[in-house]
């Protein structure tokens, strides 16, 4: 059996799930990008919803299309799940970048302590927005609320938008790179995820404009940030043999990532944060991804699809 990869369902992969992306960007730019885009309903704006059902499902699209336009099939598509099994994957997922973000956060008002904002103006103002009284409210009571939902139920609610790039980048593309062995699998599918934001990022999704290097930088840093997370939901899909344990931890890793924007006082570099696509946040990221990534096979992997009865 020959160990190798799949160029031609891969290369038809990838065309599709940039194409989509890519071009929905193109819409969202044209019709004033995301900052001045037209706004459909109240809190909902053109480039929003284009994101979230277009540029975001485009992975999960691709994993669909090219099965049927290459006659794949439906083997091995990581839907299936033991959840006994992988109850430790589940709760790393849900768990760990709540916590590993934070620990970055910490770091970060560490080292800037000028930018922490112990009265929470931040929280504050989107408070006074939402036209709900400051008199007798507690904002650190408020934040500390704010961190458990987003630990506890974010991950489960931002798993239905999550899903279209997991099942996509994880789901597919993972698998299908297996055979350069798990290191460079779970590596080139970090890149490939990083570099698939960047029209967004040009646009000022993550970071912004403005800041040093704009916005070859920012995407350097997305790509660095997709590394790092995707070693991570890489690990657990690998581990779990599904997709679903990634996009819990892809629900988590958006429900938890404005924390430390809500301590902020001043306008920092967002290349170095207090989001998680700073590179300081990302430290204790870029440690759990180093010691996953000294766990992961080096040599060459038989995709699973390729073995006789895994279906």
């Amino acid at each position: 059996m020959e160990n190798k990869v799949d160029t031609r369902r891969l290369s038809v992969f990838l065309a599709i799930a940039f194409g989509i992306a890519w071009l929905v960007a193109g819409v969202i730019y044209f019709t004033g990008g995301l900052k001045d885009s037209p706004v459909l309903a109240p809190g909902f704006t053109l480039a929003f919803v284009l994101l979230t059902f277009g540029y975001m499902l485009a992975p999960a699209l691709a994993n669909v299309l090219t099965r049927l336009f290459t006659g794949e099939g439906w083997r091995d598509v990581k839907l299936r799940h033991k959840f006994r099994a992988e109850v430790p994957f589940w709760a790393a997922a849900w768990v760990l970048p709540g916590v590993l973000t934070l620990l970055g956060v910490a770091l970060f008002f560490v080292i800037f302590p000028g930018l922490f904002d112990s009265k929470l103006g931040i929280l504050a103002e989107r408070v006074q927005m939402a036209g709900v009284p400051l008199e007798n409210l507690n904002l650190w009571t408020m934040l500390l609320a704010n961190v458990l939902q987003a630990i506890v139920i974010a991950p489960l609610v931002n798993g239905f938008f999550t899903f279209g790039e997991e099942f996509g980048w994880r789901g597919y593309l993972l698998p299908k790179l297996l055979p350069l062995g798990e290191r460079k699998a779970v590596l080139f599918s970090g890149v490939i995820w990083g570099v698939w934001h960047a029209p967004i990022i040009a646009m000022g999704h993550n970071y912004g404009f403005g800041y040093f290097g704009a916005p070859v930088t920012g995407i350097l840093m997305m790509i660095v940030f997709c590394v790092a997370m995707g070693t991570f939901l890489s690990w657990a899909t690998l581990r779990a043999g599904s997709v679903w344990p990634a996009v819990i931890g892809h629900g988590a890793i958006n429900g938890i990532a404005a924390m430390g924007v809500l301590m902020l006082a001043g306008e920092p570099n967002p290349l170095l944060g207090p989001a998680p696509t700073g590179i300081i946040v990302m430290v204790p990221w870029l440690v759990l991804a180093g010691f996953l990534y000294s766990r992961l096979k080096g040599q060459p992997v038989v995709a699973r699809e390729e073995l006789p009865g895994l279906g």
